[in-house]
């Protein structure tokens, strides 16, 4: 899983040793928002929800496998088929491409 980013607020369960040593384990990298800061957490806040209202709110899972699965799909499409406007109306997958790319032209250029 490596260049898995995991963001967090500083609660309990994501600083503690279990998780902790989880990601690790995983090659996951853990970021944190600042204490009391509401918009730290705006985008997972906002991840959360569209996942909730799209996926989760209009299915019934009868196994975590299934629910596993399904969540997987979804984030998959979300990354790699799914128009974002923050990401000038291309899927986040190949919007870090096309950043990638400008960066790479960019150093060529200079």
């Amino acid at each position: 899983m490596t260049g898995v980013i995991f963001h967090s607020d500083k609660a309990r369960e994501y600083v503690g040793d279990p998780f902790t040593k989880a990601c690790d384990s995983l090659g996951v990298t853990q970021s944190m928002g600042r204490v009391a800061s509401a918009l730290d957490n705006a985008a997972s806040e906002s991840w959360n929800s569209t996942l909730e209202h799209e996926l989760l709110s209009r299915n019934i899972f009868e196994t975590n496998d299934q629910a596993r699965r399904a969540i997987a799909r979804f984030i998959d499409a979300y990354n790699t088929r799914r128009r974002h406007s923050s990401c000038e109306g291309l899927p986040p997958v190949a919007y870090e491409k096309l950043l990638g790319d400008r960066a790479a032209d960019q150093q060529q250029a200079a």
